[in-house]
């Protein structure tokens, strides 16, 4: 399958890999890396030692009506993390558009033996802001079949302590030492996980020392931002942070996430500067 390349101008900005050789155990999905910014400092990390199920930027859900779509082992309430045969695929099955900044397709959750539990229609684009950033859109829509709901959930809603409702639209960064988050009117992790402030920056140093800046936003109602920065680097809109999302039977669950991608580190005032402002809001 061709190689999916993003860029802003003549710079490649990301490769968007569709169909990952993956061990199921890993979570097989279409995911971005490597992103860089304008500089050229990757951003995104894949296969990390520490969670090798975490594949640069991607959508994925470690509950989808019992079956495990994120990859690594299932946590079960009262008994805790396990290894379960219960890991499904996210398999891409038809491409809609490429362009050089754009890219789209179709593509079927599927459980273990193939069933399909979830359809979704996705677009990326990417896009100049200014000679030192640049943006990511993700257009996701995810519609359950007729007849059958399903159930969106994550280890917390499934008895996991700690604030660990990841699930969704998740980007692990590639960090030199830990970063550091903010919102407009937050800081660390502990404050901001779990928190639904409209936008969410990460600012760190690449492998290669480069510093960045990543601002997220794109909160959909119910969702919340799943934020780790101690144990390793990486931020996400949760889907089902504290209770289980539902995609009615033959209704569809619409998302876009938006990551501004910029060299340097900037402030609250440069984030400001970057992000438009709510509706309502001077």
């Amino acid at each position: 399958m061709e190689p999916v390349r993003l860029t802003v101008g003549a710079t490649e900005v990301a490769g968007y890999v569709l169909d990952p050789a993956l061990d199921a155990r890993h979570g097989p999905r279409p995911y971005l890396h490597p992103v860089r910014t304008l500089g050229g400092t990757v951003v995104t990390d894949v296969l990390p030692a520490d969670h090798v199920w975490h594949l640069g930027a991607s959508l994925a859900v470690q509950d989808v009506n019992g079956n495990n779509l994120w990859g690594g082992r299932t946590y079960v309430r009262d008994v805790g993390y396990t290894w379960r045969d219960d890991h499904g695929v996210i398999a891409h099955t038809g491409e809609i558009e490429r362009s050089p900044g754009r890219y789209a397709h179709d593509l079927q959750w599927r459980d273990r033996a193939g069933g399909v539990l979830l359809t979704e229609r996705r677009g990326l684009a990417v896009s100049a802001v200014a000679p030192d950033t640049w943006r990511l859109d993700v257009d996701s829509t995810l519609t359950a079949p007729d007849g059958r709901e399903v159930r969106l959930g994550s280890p917390a809603t499934n008895g996991r302590p700690g604030g660990a409702g990841y699930g969704g639209f998740f980007w692990r960064a590639a960090a030199d030492g830990e970063p550091a988050v903010f919102t407009a009117d937050a800081a660390g992790e502990e404050t901001v996980n779990g928190s639904a402030a409209p936008w969410l920056a990460l600012t760190g140093a690449g492998p290669g020392g480069g510093a960045y800046t990543l601002v997220f936003a794109g909160l959909g109602r119910g969702d919340r931002w799943f934020v780790r920065t101690g144990m390793y680097p990486g931020v996400g809109v949760a889907f089902a942070f504290d209770r289980p999302a539902v995609v009615p039977a033959g209704g569809s669950r619409h998302g876009r996430y938006r990551v501004w991608v910029t060299d340097g580190t900037l402030d609250r005032e440069g984030v400001a500067a970057l992000v438009p402002k709510p509706p309502g809001r001077s």
